[in-house]
């Protein structure tokens, strides 16, 4: 179960033969940081949180985001240490083998493409919200009504998520045929979202009342657990940092100011958004017949919505908009959901990639077929993996709620979390005289930490979540044995650490949000 490990020396090795153009420094690495995190979660989950834990979800955005600490940690001292391509899949492949190795990467599947359809929903739900004020920008504009069967999936009363669906496959075919964002333009938009967070709260707290605070936790504390298992998604995106590792300046110094920044600025950002919405309009959850708060995403959620002509925060799909709107700010909340259709395709795009850099990876190392990383021979991307991804995501956000979608990809997230941890330890033990840029500190107390939080959150989910994890786990169980583990390069003795080496996939050339080209 253990064996098969892929050296980090031969990691490495590959990666010098094969590197990537490194042109991000600390403030780019943070930019990308913050582009990835502040997106569906914060601007859509604040009412996922509510509806679970009231104003209790303060509480929620503390514990996960002292969970995704104690795991940034841990990936800074990976990411600084082992510079290259494939997250948490690449340093489980070195330290704890190849069959852990392919879980993680399996499992990183449920978080970037889950995560994207996620996004993908969240961005419906404000697209669809503007075009309902659509007059309130311009009277002249005709009134854009998008029918309520199209609009969402079935849990919500509808058939199709036609706009979550129509983004995804378009932002399939920006990555297909190359066409990127500028590093000026990615920036932009992490501004765009920072200034339109920073409207909020300036305007929200103001009119904060203490009653609203009251009951803190009508839930208990088995709702904020559970909200901080859905809330974490608010913070995963610090993961896909450390994708960026080859592309890095100084990654030894950079990688580790870019994730733990990153997770720094969000996380303020984050409590002070959920401050406002809880003072201004209130987050009592709505609540069943027997007393239980009813499940996010439900058809009996949205029955008692329509019940009260969806006046509650816990019922809106742009609940930073509506908070606004609610409070005595039309227009500013007209210009947050803007904010969010603009910023949200750019995340869309981030997990994306992250996708189908994962797959490139695990193609690389004989574990998936060599055809998922073939090049496009006009746009030069990886146009095989990327298109597969962007049908599967556009399914995903057609027909799934986006807390649904959100904590599934949590799942995946936190047993990689875990994975990383855990490597951590491991190699402090069998390789101790390592050079390590970046140390994590109290590592005999952050590491533990980092697995016992993962664990604590990851059973916090739904028992629904829970199982269609192990159903996916065991899929990819079958697939190893059934196909990766004959045609790894590692098993087959091809570990490529030489300049002779001609046996690994073709590099595709791809586009990476906020200008970056590889080689």
């Amino acid at each position: 179960m253990f064996g098969r490990v892929k050296s980090l020396d031969a990691i490495l090795a590959t990666a010098e033969k094969k590197s990537l153009h490194r042109s991000l420094g600390a403030f780019q690495l943070t930019m990308l940081g913050v582009g990835a995190i502040i997106g569906t979660g914060i601007f859509v989950l604040t009412a996922e949180a509510a509806q679970k834990a009231g104003p209790g979800m303060l509480l929620s955005f503390v514990i996960a985001g002292l969970v995704c600490a104690v795991a940034a940690l841990c990936y800074a001292e990976m990411a600084s240490m082992v510079p290259v391509s494939g997250s948490a899949y690449t340093y489980s492949y070195a330290v704890m083998g190849e069959m852990i190795a392919w879980m993680v990467g399996w499992a990183l599947v449920l978080e970037y493409a889950i995560a994207a359809g996620a996004v993908a929903v969240g961005w419906s739900g404000y697209f669809t919200g503007m075009l309902a004020h659509l007059n309130d920008y311009a009277t002249f504009l005709p009134n854009i009504v998008i029918p309520a069967h199209l609009a969402s999936g079935p849990s919500g009363g509808g058939l199709i998520n036609l706009p979550a669906m129509i983004i995804a496959l378009l932002v399939t075919v920006l990555l297909v045929v190359g066409t990127k964002e500028s590093a000026v333009a990615n920036a932009c938009l992490v501004v765009v979202k920072i200034v339109a967070l920073t409207a909020f709260v300036v305007l929200a707290l103001p009119v904060m009342h203490a009653e609203k605070f009251v009951p803190f936790a009508p839930l208990g504390f088995s709702g904020i657990s559970a909200a901080a298992a859905s809330i974490f998604f608010a913070y995963v995106g610090f993961d896909a940092v450390s994708t960026a590792a080859e592309e890095t300046k100084n990654p030894q110094r950079n990688m580790p100011i870019g994730l733990i920044g990153s997770l720094a600025i969000c996380t303020i950002f984050y409590l002070l958004v959920a401050s406002g919405v809880i003072g201004s309009v209130g987050a009592q959850p709505m609540l069943g017949a027997d007393g239980h708060g009813l499940a996010p995403g439900s058809s009996e959620l949205t029955a008692a919505c329509k019940g009260i002509g969806d006046q509650a925060v816990v019922c809106s799909r742009e609940a930073l908009a509506w908070t606004l709107r609610q409070i005595g700010y039309p227009q500013i909340g007209n210009l947050v959901g803007l904010a969010a259709i603009m910023a949200l395709p750019s995340v869309v795009l981030m997990m994306m990639y992250g996708q189908s850099r994962i797959f490139f990876v695990m193609s690389r190392d004989g574990l998936l077929p060599e055809v998922l990383s073939s090049v496009h021979p006009r746009f030069k991307t990886p146009h095989v993996i990327t298109m597969i991804t962007g049908v599967f995501v556009a399914l995903f956000a057609a027909f799934f709620p986006v807390g649904a979608l959100a904590d599934i990809s949590n799942s995946g997230t936190l047993f990689a979390f875990a994975m990383v941890a855990v490597a951590v330890i491991v190699l402090r033990r069998t390789d101790p005289n390592r050079f390590r840029p970046f140390r994590t500190p109290a590592v005999n107390v952050v590491a533990p930490l980092a697995v016992l939080g993962s664990i604590y959150l990851f059973f916090s989910l739904s028992w629904y979540t829970l199982g269609l994890f192990a159903a996916w786990g065991v899929a990819g169980l079958v697939v190893y044995f059934l196909y990766s583990r004959g045609n790894s390069h590692v098993g087959r003795g091809l570990v490529e650490v030489h300049e002779g080496d001609v046996d690994a996939p073709p590099q595709p050339v791809a586009p990476l949000p906020g200008g970056i080209e590889l080689d």
